[in-house]
């Protein structure tokens, strides 16, 4: 079988250190292996991605010294397939519709008003309103978010106990899913449809590939993906959650934290050979 992975930035800011590092890593990965990188534009949220964000995006992993299988996919051309999925799913009696805003969300999770965009805020266990409460906010047109019930997930499939994927990175060894860590996860919204997570697996699946190569803040994801695998009968790749790099403050690397931009460091007169040597690559790949 050829080993075929992928790198899937989302054009919502410039990439950083962290990103670099990722990229690099999946990149060094599939080259040894003689196998296949794929590049992939997670855009999905169109309200939040910019052109200007994609073509930087394609700029700095050039600069890197990174190439990439043609053509790009980009989700946002292929929206069909993951609202299909999505109506599979909604079909099955598993997502139910979330009428909470975002304000309420952070309020749930006790977070302060002014904090970030944390994940947090989109894990919750609320269950479905009853019909006519829900008829009502539909009625007035009111937006929501459709969120998987892990519940009737957990019904439909029979438990989770049988969902497992081959972990090669963090704690190697046979991983089963526990996805009750994020609660009822959101998969799509009213305005833009389907969202990243489970495009990503749609993707993955129709891409053909083989390893999952990302950062270990995704595992807890993992196992929501692997429900949706379950559910949509998709195959389950291997996964390698690889370490998050750490800024000089012992936080990781966030485009909402404003870390230092790879634009930024080209700008500051840095070169890629340097900057691969920081991240620890030096191999005849990278």
């Amino acid at each position: 079988m050829t080993f075929v992975t992928r790198f899937a930035p989302s054009p919502t800011g410039l990439l950083h250190r962290g990103h670099a590092f990722s990229a690099l890593t999946a990149w060094t990965a599939a080259k040894a292996a003689g196998g296949r990188f794929l590049l992939r534009i997670e855009d999905t949220d169109f309200t939040r991605c910019r052109p200007a964000f994609e073509d930087a995006i394609l700029d700095d992993l050039t600069w890197l010294g990174l190439d990439w299988e043609q053509p790009v996919r980009r989700q946002s051309g292929h929206r069909a397939d993951y609202d299909a999925a999505l109506d599979r799913l909604r079909d099955m009696g598993v997502l139910y519709r979330c009428f909470r805003t975002r304000k309420e969300l952070m309020a749930l999770a006790g977070m302060a008003p002014h904090a970030g965009d944390p994940a947090d805020i989109h894990a919750f266990a609320g269950g479905r309103l009853s019909a006519e409460e829900e008829a009502k906010k539909l009625a007035s047109g009111q937006p929501f978010a459709w969120r998987l019930s892990l519940a009737a997930a957990r019904q439909r499939l029979g438990g989770f106990d049988r969902l497992t994927w081959v972990e090669e990175t963090a704690a190697p060894g046979v991983r089963i899913a526990t996805p009750g860590v994020l609660g009822d996860m959101v998969l799509g919204r009213k305005d833009i449809g389907a969202g990243y997570v489970i495009a990503s697996v749609i993707d993955d699946a129709l891409q053909g590939v083989t390893h999952v190569i990302r950062g270990e803040d995704l595992i807890e994801t993992t196992s929501i993906q692997r429900v949706l695998q379950a559910l949509l009968d998709l195959p389950t790749p291997v996964y390698r959650h690889h370490r998050l790099l750490l800024g000089p403050d012992g936080k990781r690397y966030a485009k909402r934290d404003g870390s230092v931009t790879l634009v930024a460091l080209r700008e500051a007169g840095v070169t890629a050979e340097e900057l691969k040597g920081e991240l620890g690559f030096q191999s005849a790949y990278a």
